[in-house]
């Protein structure tokens, strides 16, 4: 692992900040096709993009679940000097990423219809779905590849030029959306046909990087390891919960918003969701740009720094939660109004209220997220898969159901601050309890 070593805090600043900017680019693409969509199509399409989140969730978590998994071994290898094992390691990787992907592309494009109502698409939605679900599919190789591609590329000593390649792909999304969705007016279909282009673009930029002479991670021959596959699904899980809970929260909020509200809550939901990834993306950034620096000093049998690189991720993330909802709230109705034209509309005036209940959860969302990535980062799996499943789907399912039950559709809104606040319990126990 390349590092300057001039003070561990300046390498905590160089680590952390391209991670959270990478992960601000991933939050973004989705952002900006939603964006244009409510803008060159229509409000209903904008619905069926949120409609099918939960599918692109699901393939950012398995991207995430074999990144962090894989990094957190190669920089455990790194650190106790093995590199042709990190090598082998990381290749073996890349092998299993592109069999998952054809595997999933597969089986998506033969049930497309099917699928598409299973995320809950209504007949009014269903075409626009389709349409969005079946062009972004065939990218998801793509998908996968591209953040564990990002991570490895920080883990190599690189994260300058994670952040570059990332940004370029940010660029492009937008240009290409641009082109798509106005220029060639192919609606929903332009929308995920720019992100996924853009997508397999990057990957074709992390490539030059692994093939090149600066490299130390590089493709290697190898042969499958089952005990390093069940490692490293063991340590990723815990942060691909995080991430494929956010796609099954958006599925089941989506649910319950149509059985107690209307399809026209569906559109603040789908603003909420876009607002919430990537704050959320935020406190992902500082916890995964900290993990492979944890990690190399876990290698490196050094507690005492990994423990002080838990006091800047700390304090970041807190920080990070506090100036997140502030902007939020104060400027609710400037982001509403990216989607929406008609601000005296009363789906605007709800879609504020809603959206300003619903940040409050930003508040403790940062503490939780930092301290499951430090027992990922040590290799404490299981309590920091632990807490990603009750955070991420338990808790908040429960207190979702308790409140509709209790006070209907607005228990919906308050439900994730209520949930975030009993995982911040948990979080402290199980923090005093493994240190």
């Amino acid at each position: 692992m390349k590092l300057e070593g001039k003070s561990l805090k300046r390498d905590f600043i160089r680590f952390i900040l391209p991670s959270i900017a990478a992960q601000w680019v991933f939050a973004l693409y989705q952002l900006v096709d939603g964006i244009f969509v409510a803008r060159g199509v229509s409000e209903t399409a904008l619905t069926a993009v949120n409609i099918s989140l939960p599918f692109v969730a699901g393939m950012f978590s398995i991207s995430i679940l074999f990144a962090i998994g894989n990094s957190t071994i190669v920089a455990i290898k790194l650190g106790q000097g093995k590199n042709q094992e990190a090598n082998e390691i990381f290749t073996q990787n890349v092998f299993l990423s592109l069999l998952i992907s054809l595997l999933i592309t597969v089986i998506i494009l033969l049930n497309l219809e099917s699928f598409a109502r299973f995320l809950g698409a209504t007949d009014n939605i269903l075409p626009y779905a389709m349409d969005y679900i079946g062009t972004i599919t065939p990218f998801a190789f793509a998908y996968i590849l591209s953040y564990s591609f990002e991570t490895l590329i920080k883990t190599d000593g690189y994260p300058k030029l994670a952040t570059i390649i990332v940004t370029v792909g940010a660029v492009l999304n937008c240009i290409l959306d641009y082109v798509f969705v106005f220029i060639f007016p192919w609606g929903v279909k332009g929308a995920a046909f720019a992100t996924g282009l853009s997508q397999a673009i990057v990957i074709l930029l992390y490539l030059i990087h692994f093939l090149g002479k600066n490299a130390t991670i590089r493709f290697a021959r190898f042969k499958i390891q089952p005990k390093i596959i069940v490692r490293q699904v063991r340590n990723g899980l815990p942060s691909g919960i995080t991430e494929f809970s956010s796609g099954i929260i958006i599925f089941i909020f989506n649910q319950a918003i149509l059985r107690f509200i209307n399809e026209d809550a569906l559109v603040s939901y789908t603003i909420v969701s876009y607002v919430n990834t990537l704050v959320t993306m935020t406190f992902i950034g500082i916890a995964q740009g900290a993990q492979p620096l944890m990690s190399y000093y876990v290698g490196k049998r050094q507690p005492a720094k990994y423990k002080k690189l838990l006091k800047y991720s700390l304090i970041s993330g807190i920080a990070a939660s506090i100036v997140a909802t502030a902007l939020c709230y104060i400027f609710a109705g400037g982001i509403v109004s990216l989607f929406l034209e008609d601000m005296s509309s009363p789906l605007a005036g709800y879609s504020i209220k809603v959206f300003r209940i619903f940040i409050l959860s930003f508040l403790l969302a940062g503490f939780n997220i930092v301290i499951s990535g430090y027992f990922t980062a040590i290799e404490k799996a299981a309590a920091a898969t632990t807490l990603s499943l009750t955070r991420g789907i338990i808790a908040l399912v429960g207190v979702l159901f308790i409140l509709t039950a209790l006070v209907g559709g607005e228990g919906i809104w308050w439900a994730p601050l209520t949930s975030e606040f009993i995982c911040m319990i948990m979080t402290i126990i199980f923090f005093y309890k493994i240190k």
